[in-house]
């Protein structure tokens, strides 16, 4: 299941999956994996101006999204299974710091981000820039479907991804990239990452995505740094990009049902 408005009316006490989308997409990413997992209790969300409209007053920050999952994850009568990926999987690593209680275990795709020696992609470095951010967001976010397609399709997307990615990509979604990018500037996120320790109070798994030739999450290097720190197994995903969530799903539903399953082992 997806979407926002379906927690409303769920009963928390059997939801026990929780996935968490990137930039720029929205929850409808999710379903190939959902669809490659044995388990019909998953649930995602979408993180705030992510396919979800952010609250009043909400300024849109890591730790912003990580309490705002925190509020999430409190409904829930039972810790959950928790999965991110891209910015979500940034998000479920600083929630996994220092709300443990609130989890079963932890899988994220981003944890790179967290090592000292980590330094933002290009495009992202321009959503940190006054002026260059806001022209390059009307560029990317602006436009109409057959503009945004074709962004989603110079960032690596492919087929059904590009598509359902680039319809939901508006000028909100863009404005909240520039707040929440302007908050993450080094040192930002390398002061962040010496909380990782603290996510080691539960099981976590690090996919690395080891065809992720772009690295925007970090290099494998990375990965294992922070990896090592946060007490987490690491899964290395050959053949599997940073879309995987659909591009390349199955090999990603593997790792976590063995992650999961060693966890029911030695419960």
């Amino acid at each position: 299941m997806s979407d926002n408005n379906y927690m409303r009316d769920v009963d928390m006490a059997h939801a026990a999956l929780v996935l968490i989308h990137g930039n720029p997409e929205s929850a409808i990413v999710w379903g190939p994996l959902i669809g490659a997992l044995d388990r019909a209790d998953a649930i995602a969300l979408s993180p705030p101006g992510f396919g979800s409209p952010a609250p009043s007053r909400f300024e849109p920050s890591l730790l912003a999204y990580r309490d705002w999952l925190a509020s999430q994850l409190e409904l829930f009568r039972a810790p959950v299974d928790l999965v991110g990926h891209d910015w979500g999987g940034i998000i479920v690593a600083a929630l996994a710091m220092v709300r443990p209680d609130l989890v079963r275990s932890w899988a994220s795709d981003a944890l790179g981000v967290f090592a000292p020696d980590y330094v933002w992609h290009a495009r992202a470095q321009a959503w940190q820039q006054e002026g260059v951010g806001e022209a390059s967001v009307e560029e990317i976010w602006g436009g109409d479907m057959a503009q945004r397609l074709s962004v989603t399709l110079s960032l690596g997307m492919t087929g059904r991804m590009a598509e359902r990615v680039a319809a939901g990509m508006d000028l909100e979604m863009g404005s909240t990239v520039l707040k929440l990018l302007r908050s993450a500037r080094q040192p930002a996120m390398a002061e962040a990452g010496r909380l990782l320790t603290g996510a080691a109070k539960r099981p976590g798994l690090a996919l690395i995505a080891v065809d992720d030739f772009g690295r925007a999450s970090g290099t494998v290097a990375q990965h294992e740094w922070a990896a090592q720190h946060a007490g987490a197994k690491m899964a290395y995903l050959e053949g599997v990009g940073h879309w995987w969530p659909e591009e390349t799903p199955a090999p990603v539903a593997e790792a976590l049902t063995t992650f999961w399953g060693n966890l029911q082992d030695s419960a």
